[in-house]
């Protein structure tokens, strides 16, 4: 790739990992800050529901943010955008789409169809 694809790259994808950090921190102090006592118990229910849902939402982020960080370390070693099964180029519609991706389309494709015939 070449320098200014590169930059745009690392541009969105902090932007991304920036984001994401943020969401973190804010939940982390909102679950932290509140201790809301509830005497109802559907209630209680029903705040417990709504956390164990944003923390199942961090959790995926989680794990994205290092993709992010691997996509960025990848950036910086040269191999950013290049299919880690074929040794291919990754178009710029699916980097654009995906930036943590490490498949090209074809390669993503195969894949999904192998883990439909086992059942994944």
């Amino acid at each position: 790739m070449i320098t200014k694809k590169e930059e745009y790259f690392k541009k969105d994808l902090t932007q991304r990992l920036n984001k994401l950090l943020t969401e973190a921190n804010k939940t982390v102090s909102d679950m932290t800050g509140l201790r809301q006592n509830f005497p109802d118990p559907t209630d209680r229910a029903t705040l417990e529901s709504d956390r164990n849902f944003e923390l199942r939402i961090r959790d995926r982020e989680r794990r994205l943010i290092g993709k992010i960080r691997d996509a960025m370390d990848r950036l910086e070693n040269g191999t950013y955008g290049i299919c880690e099964s074929c040794g291919e180029g990754i178009s710029e519609q699916r980097l654009k789409a995906r930036p943590v991706t490490t498949l090209c389309i074809n390669c993503k494709k195969k894949q999904e169809n192998e883990e439909k015939l086992k059942g994944l």
